[in-house]
């Protein structure tokens, strides 16, 4: 199945401080980015969007910076699989904070993908007051 590294950047006015568990926890990705996130053993999370349940495993994190969430499809090898990862930087200039998301995923629709994510954005913006 074909696949597609969509990524963006977002600049954000808030700390990574204040900016990073709503990227990393249940509860704060339940708020923006599911319709509700649960956690489960060895760091897999099921993600509900449309009442239908997408497990996936945290591969990644790094305190302030970095979480990568890699989905379970049941089938294939790693490389095969859908992931999101969400990256925190700081702007050394500005003093600006940027989230950067890479979503790999079978979804080729580039507009779709970038009218999805810029409403998400949009969503956490409001959240965390930028």
């Amino acid at each position: 199945m074909e696949k597609y590294k969509f990524v963006a950047e977002y600049e954000l006015r808030a700390s990574p401080k204040v900016l990073f568990p709503y990227i990393s926890t249940a509860s704060g990705l339940s708020q923006w980015f599911a319709n509700k996130v649960n956690v489960r053993p060895d760091q897999q999370y099921d993600f509900f969007w449309d009442n239908e349940s997408h497990l996936a495993r945290q591969v990644s994190i790094r305190q302030n910076k970095s979480v990568r969430f890699e989905f379970l499809n049941g089938t294939g090898t790693a490389d095969e699989h859908n992931y999101i990862d969400f990256r925190v930087d700081v702007s050394e200039l500005t003093q600006s904070t940027f989230l950067r998301i890479i979503d790999y995923s079978s979804n080729t629709d580039a507009d779709e993908l970038k009218s999805l994510w810029n409403s998400l954005i949009e969503k956490l913006k409001e959240i965390v007051g930028s």
